[in-house]
């Protein structure tokens, strides 16, 4: 039976139907282009190096291997900066570190051309390596966001995190990839 308030309330929400919003995500407003670009900016950077001169070696750690790690925990770092409170911020810099590190492995697989067997291609194994240190990254840059998530400068929120995660992605890249 429904009261008379429920007709307020539209069928696909009493029913518990998960609906989008009227009015999608406003693309005029700049933390939503900074969630994206923060999103993106290690995938793009994968792409665009292995589209330019794609490594030959697998064996140690070249400069772009340093660069897509420090993107990954940078962009997850940016996009968690602009959210408010904890949780928020833990997530959205989790959730984009995942996000970044599947689609740089996603790159690595389509770019490594022929199948190898015995040994990853060189592309993969950057992808991979750059990926998970990347990803490291974005977890410390993560347990910071949340750290700082009640000040009130994104600026300062943002930085905190970022020299985190670049931090901890060159360390692990480096451990992980040794030269």
């Amino acid at each position: 039976m429904t009261g008379p308030d429920d007709d307020l309330v539209p069928v696909s929400v009493r029913l518990g139907a998960v609906v989008p919003p009227e009015d999608p995500e406003d693309w005029t407003r700049p933390l939503t282009w900074v969630a994206a670009a923060g999103m993106l900016t290690a995938p793009i950077a994968t792409l665009a190096w292995y589209l330019l001169a794609s490594p030959a070696q697998a064996e140690r750690a070249l400069p772009a291997t340093y660069l897509v790690a420090a993107a990954l925990a940078a962009g997850s770092a940016a996009t968690g900066a602009t959210q408010l409170g904890r949780a928020r911020a833990w997530t959205a810099t989790l959730g984009t570190g995942l996000f970044g590190a599947l689609v740089i492995v996603m790159i690595g697989v389509v770019m490594a051309g022929e199948r190898q067997v015995g040994a990853a291609s060189p592309t993969l194994s950057h992808a991979f390596g750059a990926a998970l240190a990347g990803f490291a990254g974005a977890a410390v840059a993560a347990a910071v966001a949340a750290g700082v998530a009640r000040l009130e400068s994104r600026l300062i929120r943002f930085a905190a995190a970022v020299a985190a995660g670049i931090a901890i992605a060159f360390s692990a890249t480096g451990f992980l990839m040794p030269g």
